[in-house]
């Protein structure tokens, strides 16, 4: 497993990854959705991986969900950066991580820009289940 960390700008949200291949075989998906094209967003996820965010305390992760309702957005409360998305289907939490908050020499392969907004919600998150992590956790003191 290849690891990564990152932080949201103001160090309060700070994430963990566990990748199973090499990061610059990953294309980050360039979501083309408003909410995301505000905020810079370009997810990171493997199926086979973890994601692990940690907050500094339990009013850190502001939870957000616009369009469809299904994908809950979770963005630091003080300084605003979009951290990572998640949703819950089956009994079970699945996610993506912000490849832009991972730091260090984290190198990934170019973006891609995908279009989740023309399927309808139950494609959306069947698609999401095939593509994001399926071991999650949000830990919060």
């Amino acid at each position: 497993m290849y690891s990564l960390e990152g932080t949201c700008h103001c160090g309060k949200l700070r994430v963990e990854v566990a990748l199973p291949q090499a990061p610059e075989t990953y294309h980050p998906r360039a979501c083309d959705c408003a909410f995301c094209r505000k905020h810079g967003a370009a997810y990171l996820s493997d199926p086979a991986g973890r994601l692990r965010v940690v907050a500094a305390d339990a009013q850190a992760v502001s939870h957000y969900r616009q369009g469809s309702g299904r994908a809950e957005f979770l963005i630091c409360r003080d300084c605003g950066v979009l951290v990572g998305v998640c949703c819950e289907a089956d009994g079970r939490r699945y996610a993506a991580v912000n490849a832009r908050v991972i730091g260090g020499e984290a190198k990934f392969a170019e973006e891609t820009a995908v279009s989740p907004r023309k399927l309808d919600a139950d494609s959306r998150v069947e698609r999401w289940k095939s593509l994001w992590f399926r071991e999650f956790l949000i830990e919060t003191p």
